[in-house]
């Protein structure tokens, strides 16, 4: 039931930086764990970063040190910092958040590094 607005793609220069947001509807967002994917054309989806409802965070390793995942559970939002982006950064970004029982995604936007 939970649907999530995902907002902040855009282009951006190799070395720059974009936030994302992502907007859940419903008064449980709290209780949710969230996460962000990307997949670039002919690629498979990847996932990349993840915060538990306590705001523990997990990165994998070709973000780690660059993009930040954090979550304002005042505003039902969930945020991903990108910084240092490169090329290879250029793809479709979605976020999800789920708990027992209940899951959701966002549409996705587009995340287009290039000179």
């Amino acid at each position: 039931q939970v649907q999530l607005v995902e907002s902040g793609g855009g282009l951006v220069q190799p070395g720059g930086s974009l936030r994302l947001s992502c907007v859940a509807s419903g008064s449980a967002f709290h209780i949710y764990a969230g996460a962000w994917y990307r997949q670039a054309p002919g690629n498979q989806r990847e996932w990349i970063a993840e915060i538990s409802s306590m705001g523990r965070t997990k990165y994998h390793d070709s973000v780690k040190g660059r993009f930040t995942i954090s979550r304002d559970n005042t505003k039902n939002t969930m945020y991903l910092r990108m910084d240092a982006l490169k090329s290879d950064d250029t793809a479709v970004y979605t976020c999800a958040v789920s708990t027992i029982g209940n899951s959701a995604w966002g549409q996705g936007t587009q995340v287009t590094v290039s000179s």
